[in-house]
Formats: structure tokens, sequence, C-alpha cells
């Protein structure tokens, strides 16, 4: 599968990029896993966000957080593929797509992220490792996890 990949700050978003990644996010987030906190935060505006399509749909996305704004280290958040894109490890090349941009935009320092439990694996296939013992975040559990310095 061939994918295009996009990076843009809040303000170089296009009304219709915006309205598929809520919609994404909100599918994904809000009605798939039934969270139960407001998906839409104020990070969005301060965030670099990572868009993966195949043609014209979106099937992979994420959000870089700059370093001193969530945690003392730079983040990843918000990582989200639709349940048609699944299974194809697009989830593998939007999260190795967003760590190369960290460090592109945000220089070699660590990332940390909160990161689903049941994921706590595939992260760790990244290079990421726990920092933390499992908490609830959205009615979800939830564990930190960092990646070393580059």
């Amino acid at each position: 599968m061939k994918l295009m990949i996009q990076r843009k700050r809040f303000d170089e978003l296009l009304l219709t990029e915006l309205y598929s990644i809520l919609q994404l996010r909100s599918q994904v987030f809000n009605v798939e896993q039934a969270c139960n906190e407001l998906e839409i935060d104020n990070l969005d505006l301060y965030a670099f966000h990572l868009l993966l399509y195949s043609g014209q749909t979106l099937c992979g996305y994420a959000r870089l957080i700059p370093p001193g704004l969530v945690y003392r280290e730079m983040s990843i958040g918000r990582v989200v593929v639709p349940k048609a894109y699944r299974g194809n490890k697009i989830g593998r090349q939007l999260m190795e797509e967003a760590i190369r941009s960290c460090y592109r935009y945000f220089g070699s320092g660590a990332i940390r992220i909160s990161a689903q439990r049941y994921a706590q694996r595939f992260y760790e296939s990244l290079g990421f490792e726990k920092i933390s013992g499992v908490y609830m975040k959205a009615g979800i559990e939830h564990i930190k996890m960092q990646k070393p310095r580059q």
C-alpha cells in the first residue's frame, strides 16, 4: 500500500484536513473506545500534526508535542489508525515517522508517551521503555513510556 505523509502545524491545516482528523479521533477514541473525557484539547494548537494518507483517505494520524508542554520531554499522542486499516503495519509506519519527525522538529532528546496498556509490546518494539505503573485515563488503562535520547 502506497502511503503519503504530511506534517503540518495547526495553522497550516486545511479545514477539510482538520475535520478528517477530528472525525477519526472521535470515531476511535469516543465511539470505539468509549473514552469518557473531552478528546479535543488545547494541545492541538501547539502540535505538529502527522497525517498518513492512502489515496484521499486519512489512514493514520499522530500529533507531536514540543518539550515542556505536557512533559519535560517531547511527546507523541493521539496515535490512531481507522479500523479498516489496522493489521497492515500502518501503525508501525506512523510511529516510525512520528519518532523521526520529533527528532527533526524538537532535537535528539527523549520522547515520552502515555500509552494504552494493551499496546505496551508494540511501543517496546519501537524502543520505548515502561517508566510508570498502570493508571486510568479516560476509563482506559495506561502506562507512561519513554524512548531514550537518540
